[in-house]
């Protein structure tokens, strides 16, 4: 009887991972507490609310992977001029030497494609929707995993793909030693502290008058800005947020949206007055990706590295997700590479 394995998240990590085991012959369940998969990476209309980007220059995994999925892939638009506002109102145009970035690629109808695509790859009944799991157990042959909804599942081994820190939403039996908490609770979730907001336009305005669609602002509400852009469809403009989640939260959306709107008008003029839609999702609002530590902005860059759970576990249990590679922590590459790990430790 070939091993089975419990996956907890239907993330990237948790997909990839599922696929991998499953061509190895594996039995997998991946059990998922949203309503649909894909985890941080999440997509409306084709428009990116999570990640965006990937780099083939250095991240060779998810190049390969999305060759190997047959998905398509555009550059990044980056020809023109920056904008840049360094106090209110003050608003610089800057040209950029060549070669100021490194090329990115996105991926046609968002990087949620890529979820759908691995999700295709896994038999019908592998991913278990509205499935938290509340409680892991050791049991005589194996583990034993319960569901906030009812009922416990059998398995012989269970890979973790979620945030570390959301780790501790779920209570263990033998339960993790101190040290092992401290380090999940210590380990950031990427870019769960961090809101994004999408205006979709029917074409792309700026680039009529030499604008690359990126902006840079130490004054607007959006620090950071991109253009967004389908190929040969609709056009739109995306922005992080300067602001904390705290800050943030004492706005409403109707305020909210009139300072996103007064700040692109700013930057690029009166034609981003009126835009069709505007996309917004504040992750860490989240409670299936952002814990109340995740609200505090990060100073600096994490330090990522693979997290060893507890001995007495008896190597039944492992830790997968961006956050635990040391190279590429923090984006999709990571995501792919973790699942590689578990994988091959098994």
């Amino acid at each position: 009887m070939n091993p089975s394995i419990a996956i907890i998240g239907a993330g990237v990590s948790g997909l990839y991972a599922a696929s991998l085991l499953i061509e190895k012959g594996y039995n997998v369940t991946v059990f998922e507490s949203r309503d649909r998969i894909g985890g941080r990476v999440l997509s409306h209309d084709g428009f990116d609310l999570g990640p965006t980007w990937y780099w083939p220059e250095t991240e060779t995994t998810i190049t390969q992977l999305i060759d190997q999925l047959g998905l398509q892939a555009f550059s990044q638009y980056t020809a023109g001029d920056l904008m840049l506002e360094r106090q209110f109102g003050v608003i610089e145009r800057h040209t950029l030497p060549p070669g100021h970035t490194i090329p990115s690629m996105r991926l046609v109808g968002g990087m949620a494609s890529l979820s759908t695509a691995l999700a295709a790859t896994l038999p019908a009944g592998t991913i278990q929707l509205e499935s938290a799991v509340t409680s892991i157990q050791q049991i005589e042959d194996g583990i034993s995993i319960e569901l906030e909804t009812g009922g416990s599942h059998a398995f012989s081994h269970v890979i973790l793909a979620i945030p570390p820190r959301l780790v501790s939403h779920i209570s263990f039996q033998p339960e993790l030693s101190e040290t092992t908490k401290a380090k999940l609770a210590n380990t950031p979730t990427w870019m769960a502290g961090q809101a994004k907001v999408l205006a979709v336009y029917d074409r792309p305005f700026w680039r009529d008058n030499g604008l690359s669609g990126q902006g840079m602002s130490w004054a607007g509400l959006l620090q950071e800005i991109h253009d967004a852009s389908q190929p040969d469809g609709l056009a739109a403009l995306f922005g992080f947020f300067r602001l904390s989640a705290a800050e943030r939260s004492v706005l409403d959306w109707d305020e909210l949206n009139r300072l996103v709107i007064d700040q692109l008008v700013r930057l690029y003029g009166e034609e981003a007055r009126h835009p069709r839609d505007i996309y917004y999702v504040d992750w860490s609002s989240d409670r299936q990706t952002a814990t109340v530590q995740d609200r505090e902005p990060l100073t600096e860059f994490p330090v990522y590295q693979p997290i060893t759970l507890d001995s007495v576990w008896g190597g039944r249990l492992s830790l997968a997700g961006t956050e635990t590679d040391p190279l590429f922590g923090g984006h999709l590459e990571g995501v792919l590479r973790s699942a590689e790990r578990v994988v091959e430790q098994l």
